[in-house]
């Protein structure tokens, strides 16, 4: 059950109560995609990060270990060690993803594997089986996620496709959640709007999906190469059309810039690899900006990556160091780094959160949305 304590403008501040706890809103989920932070990073030490949620990934996971496997485990919380909610993603984005090896038909999405090349259907009873299995808090619907710009014609089509596999993803849902050796009879549904960049077919599709009383809503497909000011004008059109007592999760999203006017457009939950996977490249977020730690001017540094953090890499170890472990190939390098952004993106989240409590929301909006995109 989501409850909406207070709104500044557009930007909201609630929680969302599930069976695997409450967690607060504006919410950052960290992406596990095969039920693992890449970096070397574990769920114990995500609790030490702040994080509220994990996000995993239904195709991934089917592929290997295999959604079966999972559930012969217990479950992804047993199989992981995580007592917290966990988010699955339905496989929807693979569809987009994964053009050059799918084929999609009005029953689901014929896959070649990435990995092996052998053949696979996932259509919206088989996105629900394989979540059931799983056993995550939330489960996404599945859907198309077309690309950007995508034409007229073939966006109105797939939202249509997108809002019948949707009522399919309720019934098997539903059927799912009464059977006797389901892990997670109390699993929920998020809907998903498309649209691509078509203001009339994303207020159409949001419409619709509104009318099936679903636990969330998310919007797809954005943030896949449009211009960042797209991205704001579709929310400007669909938020106002989303439901004020559900959650509404932007997905795929984004810079911490991206999420600050996000949020100041309504948006209450967000997922993206970014924080994880441009630490491995030795990029990370600091409350001055953006940094990359090979270059020379760190060599010789001594101070942490960020003066103003006081995450488990910021309190132990200097920007001189983790330089050289990136220089000498050494995976401590990445493990450090993806703490440090991690703990980074969830202390946004934490600031926003207490900004949107003291009513101080745009002045932090005001400080940091153009702050933290500078490249130091």
């Amino acid at each position: 059950m989501y409850t909406l304590f207070k709104q500044e403008n557009n930007a909201r501040r609630g929680q969302f109560e599930t069976v695997h706890g409450t967690f607060q809103t504006p919410c950052f989920m960290n992406v596990g995609t095969a039920a693992a932070i890449k970096g070397g990073v574990s769920s114990v030490d995500l609790k030490e990060l702040k994080t509220q949620v994990e996000l995993c990934n239904t195709y991934h996971l089917h592929l290997r270990p295999g959604d079966k496997i999972v559930k012969q485990m217990g479950g992804l919380h047993k199989f992981m060690n995580w007592d917290k909610p966990i988010l699955t993603d339905s496989g929807g984005f693979q569809v987009f993803s994964l053009a050059k090896l799918r084929k999609i038909k009005e029953e689901g999405v014929y896959f070649a594997s990435h990995i092996d090349g052998r053949r696979i259907f996932m259509g919206p009873e088989e996105s629900m089986q394989i979540q059931s299995n799983l056993a995550s808090t939330i489960a996404m619907a599945f859907d198309e996620c077309v690309e950007n710009p995508a034409p007229y014609d073939y966006a109105a089509r797939s939202i249509e496709r997108t809002t019948l596999w949707l009522k399919r993803c309720k019934d098997e849902m539903s059927r799912l959640n009464s059977l006797s050796d389901t892990i997670n009879p109390h699993q929920m549904l998020f809907g998903i709007n498309q649209g691509a960049t078509f203001e009339d077919l994303r207020i159409a599709h949001m419409q619709q999906i509104t009318e099936l009383d679903l636990d969330g809503y998310a919007v797809g497909g954005l943030a896949v190469g449009e211009p960042t000011e797209e991205m704001y004008r579709i929310l400007d059109t669909v938020v106002p059309y989303m439901p004020e007592n559900k959650p509404r999760y932007l997905m795929g999203v984004g810079t911490p810039s991206n999420i600050i006017e996000a949020v100041a457009r309504g948006i209450d939950m967000f997922d993206c690899v970014m924080p994880s996977r441009n630490a491995r490249h030795a990029t990370v977020f600091t409350w001055s900006g953006i940094m990359h730690l090979c270059n020379k001017c760190y060599e010789t540094d001594p101070l942490p990556i960020d003066e103003e953090c006081d995450c488990p890499t910021c309190r132990n170890f200097s920007r001189a160091y983790i330089r050289h472990l990136f220089k000498a190939k050494e995976q401590l390098a990445g493990r450090l780094a993806v703490i440090h952004n991690l703990y980074f993106y969830n202390t946004l989240t934490e600031r926003i959160r207490n900004a949107l409590d003291c009513g101080e929301f745009e002045q932090f909006r005001a400080k940091y949305s153009a702050l933290l995109a500078k490249r130091i």
